[in-house]
């Protein structure tokens, strides 16, 4: 195994600098000018122009990119533009924020998504299976920003059991931490029905029931480790998608995190918090795939690397 994953690690590199390469690009054919944001908009012509030298921006693009690359090898970012700030701190700052909030939304919308999805399968076809699939289309069909919305009028507008900003205890973490799990747990409860469906009619699992084997036992001793195989490689995915998906929640809940980050670097032309960001969440998907390939051998140990 440690070879397979020596080798999947090696693969990542090719893999961040055609990422690197595009979000460069990309990035670099947004409208606005970041000199003229960062100048100001009472700025005059000559100070824009300095601004500009200072930052980099004068140069030709090929010249910028292998500056960037030149950085990016050596683990620098370069400096926010509108902070100033290294934008390696910045990430620093702002990540645990963000990863305590997917954890937290991951961490609940597994379990009530696995609870729903074995659920409506033991039931399949009876009034569970209907109430959970309905509750699992509700969730990914409502919007995120607007199910956000509605848990702060409800909870914190109406009711004021909970807070809507800030991050400095766990009761601020309930609400957008809802509103991100909720499509994970919605698409984790379909995924598992489907999949247990088709393990409860397994040969092995019609021969544990013959011989008396309670159906309890069944569920979570026999169908569960098969069933989860393909359940694992789907929380894998949306774990990564939480992490780099979150933007619209930090936005609506003003959270300090990496998505509230990204807008607002966005909204500055702030391009070298921009490049590092999309890298990250790069980086991201790619170890988590490969967290969820070893996790494979964990849960199956017939499983064999190569």
């Amino acid at each position: 195994m440690t070879a397979y994953i020596l080798k999947r690690l090696l693969g990542v590199l090719p893999t961040l600098l055609i990422v690197a390469v595009l979000v460069f690009f990309f990035v670099h054919l947004l409208p606005g000018d970041p000199a003229r944001l960062a100048a100001g908009a009472e700025a005059d012509e000559q100070t824009v122009e300095l601004v500009r030298r200072d930052l980099g921006l004068d140069q030709p693009m090929h010249k910028q990119f292998m500056r960037f690359i030149g950085g990016v090898l050596q683990g620098d970012f370069g400096h926010s533009i509108r902070t100033k700030r290294p934008v390696i701190d910045e990430l620093a700052d702002r990540f645990p924020y963000t990863f305590w909030l997917t954890l937290a939304a991951m961490g609940w919308s597994v379990v009530i998504g696995l609870g729903i999805g074995i659920v409506a399968a033991v039931n399949r076809n009876r009034w569970p299976d209907r109430l959970g699939m309905a509750l699992a289309v509700s969730g990914i069909s409502f919007p995120s920003f607007a199910l956000g919305l509605l848990l702060i009028t409800v909870f914190a507008v109406g009711l004021g059991w909970l807070p809507t900003v800030g991050a400095e205890s766990w009761r601020h973490y309930i609400l957008p931490s809802l509103t991100l799990g909720a499509g994970v747990a919605a698409v984790m409860a379909r995924f598992t029905r489907a999949s247990f469906v088709e393990v409860l009619h397994e040969d092995y699992i019609r021969t544990a029931r013959a011989k008396g084997v309670p159906e309890r036992q069944v569920v979570l001793k026999h169908a569960l480790r098969n069933a989860l195989i393909p359940v694992v490689t789907m929380m894998g995915l949306q774990f990564g998608f939480l992490l780099g998906g979150s933007i619209v929640v930090e936005k609506v809940f003003n959270w300090p995190g990496l998505g509230r980050l990204l807008v607002d670097a966005v909204e500055m032309r702030d391009y070298p918090v921009i490049q590092a960001e999309v890298l990250l969440f790069s980086m991201q998907f790619i170890l988590i795939n490969l967290v969820v390939d070893v996790l494979y051998g964990v849960i199956n140990p017939t499983i064999r690397y190569k």
